[in-house]
């Protein structure tokens, strides 16, 4: 009699916490979502996840803009990259590789032409010795 007695207490007070438990964190989201938390987390995560950078913060972190020759980026690309080689960090070097990834793939697209500053066939830019 006592055992049932006994089990009888341990159901019910799991069935207690169980539902405590569930309370604690129900409370707690709603009002998440209510503040638009939840939807500002997704979205972070889904930014952190796609790790592409935009042309402009790509510009910003070789220090270049949209008129700078392509020799010019190639060098402040290999110099920022040097010294974070030296000492800076794993992460920031990382950076400015991607950064010169993403020029190079945009500097593809616009192919050679006047003011494209592509080297030997990008007309007279190539006149810079290095």
């Amino acid at each position: 009699m006592a055992a049932k007695i006994l089990a009888n207490m341990i159901v019910m007070g799991g069935g207690i916490l169980a539902r405590a438990i569930f309370q604690a964190y129900r409370q707690p989201l709603a009002n998440a979502s209510k503040n638009g938390v939840a939807q500002e987390t997704i979205q972070n995560t889904i930014r952190r996840a796609s790790k592409v950078m935009s042309e402009q913060e790509v510009r910003q972190i070789l220090g270049v803009t949209e008129e700078t020759p392509w020799e010019e980026i190639v060098r402040r690309y290999h110099t920022l990259f040097e010294n974070n080689a030296k000492n800076g960090s794993f992460y920031l070097q990382s950076k400015v590789h991607r950064a010169k990834e993403c020029l190079e793939a945009v500097h593809q697209g616009k192919g050679p032409g006047p003011g494209s500053g592509q080297g030997p066939q990008g007309g007279s830019s190539s006149s810079n010795p290095s």
